[in-house]
């Protein structure tokens, strides 16, 4: 199975980016059965190269679980992104991201905090997908701030996004003030974060993705125009 980490990270090194790597670190312990500490995240940046190699834990419990993490940097993707919105065609980068994350399994989403909301880079590149390309898709939603103050942006800025774009968002959301690098709690919400995506995934093969056929022979219902309708109504 794969997972696929979108970071809206700006800096190197970036607590966005170290979120994101916690969390999907979390995941492929907890899918494979193991609960120990310490599995690294490979970084595969280069979306265009594939996923041969990523990041991969094999559990050998009856209900572990094969889980590789490929890791896309919207910062490396920001040209392209704005040259989506103003010629409609994505460059070769930007491309294989889309195709890497609408592919996934599951993803984890993480972006910076400004102006008490996501990332306009974080927002730019789910603009640029199709509408129902995560339908049934699990995700896990991160967050980093300055200021716990800003932890709501989870509810009312990110949740409400994928609720939009038909996804399955898990009902721990995590969010990282500065406060909160080693202190305690942070520890706690990765890991229950972790094990409600390893959970969905054991579901992911039966989920989505395009709409049903119509039946054979069905009356497909002609489309009429908005301004026929609308000088129907004036007669």
């Amino acid at each position: 199975m794969r997972v696929v980490l979108v970071s809206a990270g700006l800096s190197v090194p970036s607590s966005t980016r170290l979120l994101g790597d916690r969390l999907a670190a979390a995941v492929v312990r907890r899918a494979a059965g193991d609960g120990a500490d310490g599995t690294d995240v490979i970084d595969r940046t280069d979306v265009t190269q594939g996923a041969d190699g990523a990041a991969s834990d094999s559990g050998s419990g009856a209900g572990s679980r094969n889980v590789e993490v490929q890791v896309v940097e919207l910062r490396e993707l920001a040209v392209e992104i704005a040259h989506h919105f103003t010629n409609g065609f994505p460059g070769p980068s930007l491309a294989a991201a889309l195709r890497a994350v609408t592919e996934a399994d599951a993803l984890i989403v993480v972006t910076p905090v400004f102006s008490a909301s996501y990332s306009g880079l974080f927002k730019s590149f789910f603009d640029v997908m199709e509408k129902d390309a995560l339908a049934g898709t699990p995700v896990l939603i991160g967050a980093t701030g300055g200021s716990a103050r800003h932890s709501l942006v989870l509810e009312h800025a990110m949740r409400p996004l994928f609720a939009y774009l038909r996804a399955v968002v898990v009902p721990t959301a995590v969010y990282a003030a500065s406060e909160d690098w080693g202190a305690d709690g942070l520890a706690e919400r990765i890991e229950r974060a972790a094990g409600e995506l390893a959970g969905l995934l054991g579901g992911a093969g039966a989920r989505r993705r395009a709409p049903a056929a119509s039946p054979a022979g069905a009356a497909v219902e002609d489309v009429v125009p908005f301004a026929e309708r609308l000088a129907a109504l004036r007669r």
